[in-house]
């Protein structure tokens, strides 16, 4: 009440003051302006009140012109009192400015740096070098309290001290109060009888809190996640029968001391329906049968609205694969409510054919143009098809330049059988300089530096220089990607290294093997989600003796030397279909990678096949499967070399297991790896307890079973070895973060165990 009494006496004041001021110009008799003097200026420009004057020296003066000129004057905010005084025949400005602001400051604020408030006042016309008024200091105090509130701040007080200073200006310091944040103390769904209220609440994103609130923020009330929580309600429902479902209402209530929440949640569940048929009506091109394929709904199964809508959108899309861009389709529901059956209607009408007329890019300020249009499987004057239009919109947003990605379907004016495709891209910043650290139970700490640009030049070109270093491997890399070297989208990449590494097991050696090298390869894209690979490179390998060195590494130097060169073909294939590359629920990714060396001093060849699988089980559960099956071999008479075998253990293998330990060990006990390796995975992932259903948060169960073999054993199932265990996925800010404690129910005499293992970086 008191910030609005203030503002109205504000406005009241000025409004009076004009008024009064242009009163006293009533008596003046029209008469040409000889001069016209501005008095009371001290920061603004003459011009700028010269400008806002409805008359110019020479004109007649008259009383509406002296009214108009009062009001104008005020209006630019910058004077708190304006005057005319007439002098013979020269019109005096009198002004008086409002003081301006010199400086904020905010004390007691702890929530929110000082930076975030300054950008919220500056909105709303509060900020240093700005003319001040005492309205302004009520609506900064108003947005504040708003901030806070977005935070669950709910009692939060802020006073407003204003300080005058030399050169009217005036220093402001708001002053808060914080308080405590308020908690959601109770959620109630009234009205519930199918469900549960435990089954009810488990839907909705915010809660009551538990344990990991710190972190999740769950029990802080937020308008929009309630109204997240509602839908999700809403369509738990609707997807089990009860077509006539509603909310009733949403109460919030607060305590008297503005720390507890109540919501409070009315519906009426309604009777449940169960679909007794399905009919297509309209105009389905004469393609009824393949239209009955994307139907979704079930007869004699209940009713779904998650089913109804998928059957739409299915339905509208393959109508858009015929060029129908404006094509309906509408599901009317016939009820009897005597046996709670409900018999769909689909009707369809396609309206009319379209033509792409033309593809209007907009929002690439770096990115060339080109880059974005070679991704478009839809073609200006082209027929519309709404497959070729999707494709293209995942295309560009998987070149991973762009923070959004939009296509919007114009009408054309005057043209009714022709649209235009407006596509928006919001571009995000695509180079990186980084610094990093990790580490790992197995590699300790590891320290890296990257020099990267996704998006060279905007070309759509990768050019990369990564330096990682290791207890145990060390790397320098440059990297260069034309992802369409060719015209019709055959990429080139072109890479040196430098690796230097040895085996995981630590015995105190100082050996290593250093790897530099060179090559090229080419992708070959086959469809939209399989690519093909080739290439060739020359590596040269060495093997540096040491301390606690391997009879196996002396072995193969002494009959072959301690430098080998290799010239490497790679033929390899790649199909991805997951959801997410971070956090996939659902989908396939599979590799199949092969490496043949026949000429030079190491010949061999060496294949490897991964397939990952992944299973939504509901909205919070993942099933998820990963085998890898490698294959090495040496030629002619060569044996495979011991620097390219396979290893085995540890996180991203067999966990429980020392890293890298499994296999085949020489005479020094050391592990050497092998050139056969066979792992299988099988997580169990699900949501943290307390942390609701955050994905980037969760906890697994998981079965691990493999081992490598030497290029003489034959893999056996009976010498596999296997563990279980529970671990922790966190996708950190440092990247994803893995912790897993494993025990092995599988292993022999001698095998190194390690049940506790971590690492950041790690994938499955």
């Amino acid at each position: 009440m008191k910030q609005h009494f203030r503002r109205f006496r504000a406005r009241t004041l000025a409004s009076v003051m004009a008024l009064a001021f242009a009163a006293s110009t009533w008596a003046v008799e029209p008469f040409t302006l000889g001069d016209i003097r501005v008095e009371g200026l001290q920061r603004v420009e003459p011009g700028t009140v010269f400008a806002s004057l409805p008359f110019r020296v020479g004109e007649e003066y008259t009383d509406e012109k002296g009214t108009a000129a009062i009001r104008a004057l005020f209006a630019l905010g910058l004077f708190k009192d304006v005057r005319l005084e007439v002098a013979g025949n020269v019109l005096v400005v009198a002004v008086e400015e409002r003081p301006t602001v010199a400086n904020v400051d905010f004390v007691g604020a702890r929530e929110f740096d000082k930076e975030a408030l300054t950008k919220a006042l500056r909105e709303i016309g509060l900020a240093e070098g700005r003319p001040y008024d005492q309205a302004l200091a009520d609506r900064a105090e108003q947005e504040l309290k708003r901030q806070y509130i977005s935070r669950s701040l709910y009692g939060a007080e802020v006073v407003t001290t204003v300080t005058p200073i030399e050169r009217n200006r005036v220093n402001l310091t708001f002053t808060v109060t914080e308080g405590e944040t308020a908690r959601i103390k109770d959620i109630r769904i009234v009205g519930n009888d199918a469900f549960s209220d435990a089954t009810l609440l488990g839907l909705f994103e915010i809660d009551t809190g538990g344990f990991l609130s710190w972190y999740t923020k769950s029990d802080r009330y937020s308008r929009v996640k309630l109204n997240a929580s509602l839908e999700a309600l809403r369509s738990y429902y609707l997807q089990r029968g009860f077509l006539e479902f509603r909310i009733d209402s949403t109460q919030v209530a607060m305590s008297p001391d503005k720390q507890d929440i109540t919501i409070t949640v009315n519906v009426t569940e309604g009777d449940r329906f169960v679909v007794s048929g399905v009919t297509l009506e309209g105009n389905y091109l004469g393609k009824e049968d393949e239209f009955k394929s994307l139907v979704t709904i079930r007869p004699g199964e209940p009713y779904n609205a998650d089913q109804v809508a998928a059957t739409i959108k299915a339905m509208t899309d393959y109508f858009g694969n015929f060029g129908y861009a404006f094509a309906q389709v509408e599901a009317r529901p016939e009820i009897d409510r005597a046996s709670n059956r409900v018999q769909l209607s689909l009707v369809a009408e396609p309206s009319r054919r379209a033509y792409v007329r033309r593809i209007n890019i907009s929002g690439n300020v770096r990115t060339r143009d080109e880059v974005i249009r070679r991704e478009f499987r839809q073609l200006e004057s082209s027929w519309y098809d709404a497959d070729r239009i999707r494709r293209s919109r995942d295309r560009v947003d998987r070149l991973g330049f762009f923070r959004d990605v939009n296509i919007e379907t114009v009408e054309v004016p005057g043209a009714p059988d022709q649209v235009d495709l407006n596509v928006g891209v919001v571009e995000k910043p695509t180079g990186s300089l980084q610094l990093s650290a990790g580490f790992s139970s197995a590699e300790k700490l590891g320290l890296g530096f990257t020099v990267r640009q996704e998006n060279a030049f905007g070309s759509g070109n990768y050019l990369s220089l990564d330096l990682n270093t290791s207890k145990y491997n060390r790397t320098l890399a440059l990297t260069t990607i034309d992802p369409y070297f060719t015209q019709d989208g055959i990429s080139r990449t072109l890479e040196a290294y430098y690796r230097r590494s040895r085996p995981y097991e630590d015995q105190g050696g100082n050996y290593s093997l250093a790897t530099m090298g060179g090559a090229i390869r080419f992708g070959v894209p086959f469809s939209e989600l399989d690519t093909v690979f080739f290439g060739a490179g020359v590596e040269s390998t060495e093997i540096r003796p040491g301390t606690n060195i391997p009879a196996a590494y002396l072995a193969y130097a002494e009959r072959f030397g301690y430098r080998s060169t290799a010239l490497p073909l790679t033929l390899s294939w790649t199909r991805d279909d997951r959801d997410s590359a971070l956090v996939p629920t659902s989908g396939r990714l599979q590799r199949l990678t092969g490496e043949l060396a026949a000429a030079a001093d190491a010949r061999y060849w060496r294949g490897n096949y991964q397939v990952q699988q992944y299973f939504a089980l509901g909205k919070q559960y993942t099933l998820a499967f990963n085998g890898e099956l490698g294959w090495g071999q040496g030629l002619g008479d060569r044996p495979f070399p011991v620097f390219k075998n396979f290893y085995a253990g540890g996180l991203g293998s067999v966990r429980g297991f020392d890293q890298g330990t499994l296999g085949p060990r020489d005479v020094t006990g050391s592990s050497i790896g092998g050139p056969k390796k066979v792992v299988f995975n099988a997580e169990l992932l699900t949501p943290f307890p307390g942390a609701g259903n955050d994905r980037t948060l969760r906890l697994y169960g998981f079965t691990d079973v493999g081992n490598v073999f030497g290029e003489d054993e034959r893999p056996a199932f009976g010498d596999l070895r296997a563990s279980a265990g529970v671990g922790l996925a966190w996708l950190s800010p440092l990247g994803p973060l893995r912790l897993a404690y494993a025990v092995p129910f599988k292993k022999e005499a001698g095998d190194r165990i390690q049940k506790i293992q971590f690492q950041i970086g790690t994938s499955f």
